[in-house]
């Protein structure tokens, strides 16, 4: 018996991403768009949904990831529920933002740019979160969060839990 061309061994239905590409057909510049709609369905895109984009679209797989690591809002693994962003910039790094940082994985157990196991948190660092006044700063989705300690960091994290 055949197997779905749709349906993947890790149990990932691809059925929208075909349902996604097939409303592109034949516009120009879709790219962006079904990437950002298929991520927007599953939280990163998947592997296996490059190659049904790349048939649909008829570009090469290359193509596409090369648009996809060109653009940073693009994610290629699975990402937390709660995206963590720790600002970096030069305010923040000047009033402790590395301790902050560092107290962030040591509770989460994960390195800058990875998922906890329980995809709960997704932890990023970030160049400059444009709220310098409440250095050390961070974000967690869209919420900013200020003048932030490493106790604090705590407190934060069961926020979100």
């Amino acid at each position: 018996m055949p197997k779905d061309k749709t349906v993947v061994d890790e149990g990932i239905d691809l059925t929208p991403v075909d349902e996604i590409v097939a409303r592109f057909h034949g516009v120009k510049g879709a790219l962006i768009p079904v990437l950002q709609e298929v991520q927007g369905h599953y939280g990163y895109i998947p592997e296996e949904a490059v190659k049904l984009i790349a048939e649909g679209l008829r570009l090469f797989a290359s193509s596409i990831y090369g648009v996809m690591t060109f653009y940073t809002q693009f994610h290629l693994k699975p990402r937390g529920k709660n995206i963590i962003r720790v600002c970096c910039g030069t305010a923040c790094h000047v009033r402790g933002g590395e301790r902050v940082r560092s107290k962030f994985q040591e509770i989460l157990k994960v390195s800058m740019g990875e998922t906890t196991d329980d995809r709960l948190f997704t932890l990023e660092q970030v160049a400059c979160i444009g709220a310098c006044s409440l250095a050390p700063s961070m974000m967690v989705n869209d919420e900013v969060h200020g003048h932030v300690t490493p106790d604090e960091a705590v407190k934060i994290l069961d926020q979100y839990k």
